[in-house]
């Protein structure tokens, strides 16, 4: 991996400061879709970017949030480009993301240790509540309690699902992990 320059640093920080157009509570950095920033010939700038799946509608509303706030920054040329590897995962979404998700009454999604591999298993399609990973439930971000149901699959984007607390019956999304 190449160390960022000092420039390709502070053009991090303007292009990851950009909020997300469907969770607006996180910036681009925090959900970890900003991959990388590369300045070539002194003032041509090239965004690396990874949707959150493939087919994402957002990746264009970020894209050109993206080249506004680079070029508000002065940028005068400034291309984002898609990247698929490595793909996305929710264990790129930053700790801080995480927190902020919780606030706005989203439950994050779990975090898998690191040294565990990822678990794949084909066969059907199931359409009862997914097997919770490791044993850990999904908690409410309103109360806290762990007694949640899965009500819907799919919620406000597909990335999320619709829950509701059994303790305080309050509904909420979940971002799914990926």
């Amino acid at each position: 991996m190449v160390t960022p320059t000092p420039l390709e640093a502070e053009l991090l920080e303007v292009a990851g400061s950009v909020p997300d157009p469907e969770l607006p509570v996180l910036t681009l950095q925090e959900l970890g879709v900003l991959r990388a920033v590369h300045v070539h010939d002194g003032d041509a700038v090239e965004v690396e970017l990874t949707p959150t799946y493939t087919g994402c509608p957002a990746v264009e509303a970020m894209s050109l949030d993206i080249e506004r706030a680079l070029r508000d920054h002065g940028v005068r040329e400034v291309t984002v480009r898609t990247v698929l590897t490595p793909a996305w995962s929710t264990d790129d979404i930053s700790a801080e993301g995480r927190r902020k998700l919780s606030e706005f009454g989203i439950a994050p999604p779990r975090v898998r240790p690191a040294s565990e591999p990822v678990a794949l298993t084909l066969g059907p399609t199931r359409t009862g509540t997914p097997a919770e990973p490791a044993g850990e439930p999904v908690r409410c971000p309103h109360c806290g309690s762990a007694d949640t149901e899965l009500l819907s699959r799919f919620s406000s984007t597909a990335c999320k699902a619709l829950r509701r607390c059994l303790s305080c019956r309050e509904p909420f999304d979940h971002f799914k992990e990926l």
